[in-house]
């Protein structure tokens, strides 16, 4: 790969700066705890884990990841659009990227109101501290990222701005929120 934007010839790199792959590490990390802890009071209590858990609609879930995954292609094009000098598909994309989680953000609060409708909350039991934190540090996670889509618009809609690896590393961040969704999805959605 090369970044002849920002450094005038040819060299290899990986996408983004090396600081953001550093937080993807240490976000990992902290989400693995948060994981570790979820499995060691879900083996504890299956029982109610379970009988919460069949509260929530997999359908939901579902749409949330296939809506974060068509992101994370969105925001994969904006790069390659952007690398091949083409800024106009470059922010079509990114505005699709913010689209897309916009769904997402709206489905999820529909789906936190139903729930609390139908009496759960943090406090209800171990599953629904864990579910409304893990989506809730998520949802935080993603409101971030529409500030991150916002400075891949300003870095792209001017050429005296442009630089190819801020703008791979704001597609990182994102990329990291879509990967860490995946594993809220699969620990609360899908794993009996």
């Amino acid at each position: 790969m090369t970044d002849l934007a920002d450094k005038g010839k040819t060299t290899r790199f990986v996408p983004g700066q090396p600081d953001m792959w550093a937080f993807v590490l240490f976000e990992t990390l902290v989400f693995t705890g948060y994981f570790g802890f979820y499995l060691f009071y879900r083996a504890r209590s299956p029982e109610l884990f379970l009988h919460a858990q069949a509260q929530l609609d997999l359908r939901v879930g579902v749409v949330n990841t296939l809506v974060l995954l068509l992101s994370s292609w969105s925001v994969a094009r904006c790069v390659q659009s952007s690398r091949a000098g083409d800024y106009r598909a470059a922010l079509r994309d990114v505005f699709l990227t913010a689209g897309l989680a916009g769904v997402f953000l709206v489905v999820k609060v529909s789906e936190w109101v139903r729930l609390v409708h139908l009496g759960n909350g943090l406090e209800s039991n171990d599953f629904f501290m864990y579910y409304f934190f893990l989506t809730g540090i998520h949802f935080v996670h993603l409101l971030i990222g529409f500030v991150v889509l916002g400075f891949v618009v300003y870095q792209l809609r001017s050429p005296a701005r442009r630089s190819q690896q801020l703008i791979e590393t704001c597609a990182t961040y994102w990329h990291t929120v879509d990967f860490l969704w995946v594993l809220i999805f699969a620990l609360l959605y899908v794993v009996r």
